[in-house]
C-alpha cells in the first residue's frame, strides 16, 4: 500500500530530472501518472515524443500506471488537453505538479524582448494554464457534489525567493510562481484543492550548466543533489495526508526540509497625517535598523 494508492497525477516537464523523479516516485506509491514532456532542450528548442515514453516505460515495467502526454502547457488548449488526458485515461484528477520549464541566462540587460517572454512563458504561463483547467474541473467536482480532495504543488525557486545573478526572467518568473501559488491556495480551499509551491536545489539540466561544481555527483557519500531527494516531499504533498497544508512554500535540498519565510509585515510608522518628503529619510532609516536584512541575492 502506498500513500497515494488510487490517485491520478500530472507531472509536468517529467522526461528528466526533478519531473522524471517525481513521476516515478508517484508510481511506488500507488498513484497513476501522466507524464508531461514536451522533449525540448534545456533553451526550450525543439521537441521530441521520447523523454515522456521513456519514463512511462520505466514505471509500467515496475508494475505501475502511466500514460505520456506532450502537450504545451503555456499553451491555452494544451493545457486543457493534458487536463483531459488525465480524466479520459484514468476516470479522474487528483494532483497536478508543476515543473516544467527552462533556462534562458542572461544579465539584465543583455536580455532580449524574446528571453524574457519565453521564460516567463513556460514557467508562468505554463503554471497559470495548467492550474486554470484542473482547478475548473475541481470546481465542478465539488459543485456537483463530489467530495474533491485535490492538490496543485508548483516549482519555485531560490531564485524567486531571494533573486539570482544572472537569471532575471526566470527569478520573476518564479516569484511570481509563488504569489499564484498563494492566490490559489486562497481561492480553491472552498473547493477541497490546496496550492503549495517547493523552491527545490537538485541537479538537473538546467542547474548543471549554471551551478557545475556544486551539482557534481560525490565519488562517494550521500548525493546530495541527486532529483530523488526532492520527490519524498512532493509525493507526500499530494497524498490525502497532507490536506490540512496550503499556501506554503517549501525549500527542499538534500536531506533538508525548511518552510520559506516569505514577505511579512514588518516595522512601521504612522504619522496619522502626511509626510513631508523632508521627514522620510529619519523614519525610512529607523525603519531599516529595525527590520531585519534581506537574505543576499544569489551570486551576488
Amino acid at each position: 500500500m502506498g500513500i497515494c494508492d488510487g490517485r491520478v497525477v500530472i507531472v509536468t516537464g517529467a522526461g528528466g530530472g526533478l519531473g522524471r523523479a517525481h513521476a516515478l516516485a508517484f508510481a511506488v506509491e500507488g498513484a497513476s501518472v501522466v507524464v508531461n514532456d514536451i522533449g525540448t532542450s534545456r533553451e526550450g528548442d525543439g521537441a521530441s515524443t521520447a523523454p515522456a515514453q521513456t519514463v512511462v516505460d520505466e514505471i509500467i515495467a515496475m508494475g505501475g500506471k502511466a500514460y505520456p502526454n506532450t502537450d504545451d502547457i503555456a499553451d491555452w488548449s494544451g493545457a486543457q488537453s493534458l487536463v483531459r488526458t488525465a480524466i479520459e485515461q484514468f476516470g479522474q484528477l487528483d494532483v497536478l505538479v508543476n515543473n516544467a520549464g527552462f533556462l534562458r541566462d542572461r544579465m539584465l540587460i543583455s536580455t532580449s524582448e524574446e528571453e524574457w517572454d519565453a521564460v516567463l512563458r513556460v514557467h508562468l504561463k505554463g503554471h497559470f494554464c495548467t492550474m486554470r483547467h484542473a482547478g475548473a474541473y475541481w470546481r465542478e467536482q465539488s459543485k456537483a457534489g463530489a467530495a474533491v480532495d485535490a492538490r496543485i504543488i508548483n516549482t519555485a525557486s531560490g531564485a524567486g525567493l531571494m533573486g539570482s545573478v544572472g537569471q532575471g526572467n526566470y527569478s520573476a518568473a518564479k516569484a511570481g510562481i509563488v504569489g499564484l501559488t498563494l492566490v490559489a491556495s486562497a481561492e480553491l480551499g472552498r473547493y477541497g484543492v490546496t496550492a503549495n509551491a517547493i523552491a527545490p536545489a537538485a541537479r538537473t539540466r538546467m542547474t548543471e550548466v549554471a551551478m557545475p561544481d556544486m551539482m557534481r555527483k560525490p565519488e562517494v557519500g550521500f548525493d546530495a543533489m541527486a532529483p530523488e531527494n526532492v520527490s519524498p516531499l512532493v509525493v507526500w504533498l499530494g497524498s490525502a495526508d497532507s490536506r490540512d497544508v496550503t499556501g506554503r512554500v517549501f525549500e527542499v535540498e538534500g536531506g533538508i526540509i525548511g518552510i520559506a519565510d516569505g514577505w511579512q509585515h514588518g516595522p512601521r510608522v504612522d504619522k496619522g497625517s502626511r509626510w513631508e518628503p523632508s521627514e522620510v529619510g529619519g523614519v525610512v532609516h529607523e525603519l531599516l535598523v529595525k527590520a531585519p536584512p534581506p537574505a543576499p541575492v544569489y551570486g551576488a
